[in-house]
């Protein structure tokens, strides 16, 4: 990531600025995932239980709204 000073700008802006950029970049989720090696088929299984999670949780939403 790279932010350039603009001018008149002060550090605790161009900081800020650069934590947004690197944020909405998703960098550093993706620097924490690989931060230990994972299988694949590690992998598959943390997907199969994170869509699961997903399938209750809008399962729970559908019901509380009739």
């Amino acid at each position: 990531m790279t932010v350039m000073l603009r001018p008149g700008e002060s550090q605790e802006g161009l900081l800020k600025r650069f934590r947004k950029e690197v944020t909405k970049s998703r960098v550093l989720s993706e620097v924490r995932k690989k931060r230990w090696f994972v299988s694949k088929s590690e992998q598959r299984r943390i997907a199969k239980r994170k869509g699961i999670r997903r399938a209750r949780r809008r399962q729970h939403q559908r019901n509380r709204r009739r």
